[in-house]
């Protein structure tokens, strides 16, 4: 066992001290890599040595390295190797914790988490929650908790509001929930990517008269697109008033409520029902850390449980502790310790390095948007509400489409020398360039080296004209 550990770490703490050396993004022969792997069943074992050369040397050297100091393009945290400690034990040890009794102390650990965050956006003591993989399922469990709440089991007509540039896992939401396509209404954002209370306001008074059931409207705090954050007060008056259950998706944004501008930014998440976080975003931990709050634990609970005979004994033991069981606040049965990924980095660092963290993030992208609007040849379609913004490389006289194919162009030239990555988007049938400033490796010369590149694109481009 000691030899297995001892020669992976090795090989992760090569790939992690040489992480300036790497491309942020390498997509060059990836599927003759991919077919490496492409295999029938081993019937007979292989040299430890040359499976690590294989995953370290082929395998992760090719697609989005998503642990780069230069990676701008996607809303991914970085990854923790803290976390990757606490994920060791807890898959090595392989505790059972979806039901409380099984695991009362690590069950607890994490139930502590869940009352961290309940306490980080601001939810009173009422609040519950679960560890899950990420925003997806925290989705579909806040939907469907949405629908046993309001709409029982006569749900045909249930319908859900959303902005037209809310997450696409609120969509597939819908739909797994057992709706058709047609009982998401998307309402128009105003010119700053925001879903406004009168918009809402205006849907549900329509869809009522056409015998319609409103039942849920569904926040962003913080899109993938742009980083725009809904109006959340204006949004949870109305709900409050129609009484339809108010969400929201801070997958992305949520724990920016820890520094002072992110709290006063994101006012009105404490009014929700229930909220998505993300520490795999914005707490920068490994990928499958999402999470699901309600503002009423109980609520959920009943949307969820749904007990065997097997598996009575570690339901009594919670039921004496006065415990909820994670089972009964979710779709899972089968998961692993979560919790433990969150609590060791955090009792380990304090929640003071985290907000320090965030707010250096908040600098950073305000220093990236404030350069790039400083630039001749550059526009700002979206300023960062949080550390996500986007913008476009422009020039007089050009058509729109000529536009979209030189930013198209700029991208590709950037993205293919390696040095950083970005990402594109279309906002308002524009195509759009995006920085998301998040990843704890990233730092001020990370930022100004992603836009000296981009200017050095914006150059080649114009030449090439």
């Amino acid at each position: 066992m000691r030899n297995l550990v001892d020669l992976a770490v090795d090989r992760i703490m090569h790939t992690l001290s040489t992480l300036a050396e790497q491309p942020a993004a390498d997509l060059l022969d990836v599927t003759d890599v991919a077919q490496l792997v492409c295999e029938p069943l081993p019937e007979k074992g292989r040299d430890y040595g040359e499976l690590l050369d294989l995953v370290f040397d082929r395998l992760i050297t090719k697609g989005y390295n998503t642990a780069s100091p230069g990676t701008l393009s996607y809303v991914t945290g970085g990854g923790l190797f803290h976390s990757a400690v606490a994920d060791l034990i807890a898959g090595a040890l392989n505790r059972y914790v979806a039901y409380w009794g099984a695991s009362p102390g690590l069950a607890q650990l994490e139930q502590t988490v869940v009352e961290w965050f309940a306490a980080i956006v601001g939810f009173p003591a009422t609040a519950g929650g679960v560890l899950l993989s990420g925003g997806s399922l925290a989705n579909l469990s806040a939907v469907i908790a949405a629908r046993r709440s309001k709409l029982g089991d006569s749900f045909a007509l249930g319908t859900i509001y959303a902005s037209d540039q809310v997450h696409h896992s609120v969509e597939k939401a819908v739909v797994m929930a057992g709706f058709s396509e047609g009982a998401l209404r998307v309402l128009p954002t105003d010119d700053a990517f925001r879903l406004r209370g009168a918009t809402l306001a205006r849907a549900i008074a329509e869809d009522r008269s056409r015998g319609r059931k409103p039942f849920l409207v569904v926040a962003s705090a913080g899109t993938t697109n742009t980083g725009a954050i809904d109006a959340l007060p204006e949004l949870a008056e109305v709900a409050r008033a129609e009484g339809l259950w108010f969400h929201v998706d801070a997958a992305y944004g949520g724990f920016f409520a820890m520094t002072q501008r992110g709290k006063q930014a994101l006012a009105g998440i404490e009014r929700a029902d229930t909220i998505v976080l993300d520490p795999h975003k914005s707490l920068f931990l490994p990928f499958g850390t999402g999470c699901l709050l309600a503002r009423d634990a109980e609520q959920l609970r009943r949307a969820h449980v749904l007990h065997a005979d097997y598996i009575q004994e570690a339901v009594a033991v919670g039921a004496r502790g006065g415990a909820l069981n994670f089972a009964d606040l979710s779709l899972e049965m089968s998961r692993d310790l979560r919790g433990l990924r969150v609590w060791l980095p955090m009792k380990l660092l304090g929640a003071e390095t985290f907000r320090a963290a965030l707010d250096e993030k908040l600098d950073l992208a305000r220093l990236a948007h404030d350069t790039i609007a400083g630039t001749p040849g550059f526009e700002i379609l979206a300023a960062p509400s949080l550390a996500i913004f986007a913008f476009r490389a422009t020039r007089p006289g050009l058509s729109e489409q000529a536009i979209d194919a030189m930013n198209e162009g700029i991208l590709q030239w950037v993205n293919q020398r390696g040095k950083v990555h970005l990402s594109p988007t279309r906002l308002n049938a524009r195509f759009a360039l995006r920085i998301s400033v998040l990843s704890f490796r990233t730092h001020h010369e990370h930022v100004m080296l992603c836009v000296d590149e981009l200017r050095a694109g914006l150059a080649n481009a114009l030449a090439l004209a």
